[in-house]
């Protein structure tokens, strides 16, 4: 399992884009780990789903509401993982109000997932090989502090907590 002071994995997620720019077209749109992430401090979490009950009633929104917060603390980007594709995350964005503030990044082969180390196997509930529920400050891709949740929980993976670590 990665651990803090790892560099992040090369992979590549897919980000759904509905507005052509930054020479980004429309629809989804490779993002390349390794570089997306050099050179910036981003607060990555990820979650066994999208559309999923604690996903979308306090995991994401958490982020959202502590955008401004997180950007004083000097996080660059806030990055949303799920082993779903890219249609189903930019659906989820829409649904979520996540605009600009932060980037569903799909892993739809579990690939990133995989080399984290973090997999989550939901096959007996029918959802296959899934995300472990996690949080981490990345600064110019390396893992500076690593939140993992415990089976069922939402205890330590959540905005307020990852925000307490980039302040410190």
């Amino acid at each position: 399992m990665i651990k803090v002071g790892d560099t992040l994995p090369a992979a590549t997620l897919m980000e759904f884009s509905e507005v052509e720019g930054n020479g980004c077209s429309i629809g989804p749109n490779p993002v390349d780990v390794t570089k997306a992430a050099a050179g910036k401090t981003v607060a990555l979490f990820a979650l066994p789903g999208a559309y999923t009950p604690t996903c979308s009633a306090k995991h994401v929104p958490g982020y959202v509401e502590k955008f401004d917060e997180l950007k004083a603390a000097g996080v660059d980007e806030i990055w949303c993982v799920s082993v779903n594709d890219a249609f189903v995350m930019g659906a989820w964005a829409r649904d979520q109000k996540t605009g600009t503030k932060v980037r569903m990044l799909a892993d739809g082969s579990a690939d990133f997932t995989k080399a984290t180390g973090l997999t989550l196997d939901l096959s007996a509930r029918g959802m296959g090989l899934r995300s472990n529920r996690y949080s981490m400050l990345v600064k110019d891709g390396k893992v500076a502090s690593l939140n993992v949740e415990g089976p069922g929980k939402f205890e330590v993976s959540d905005a307020g907590t990852l925000l307490a670590q980039a302040k410190g």
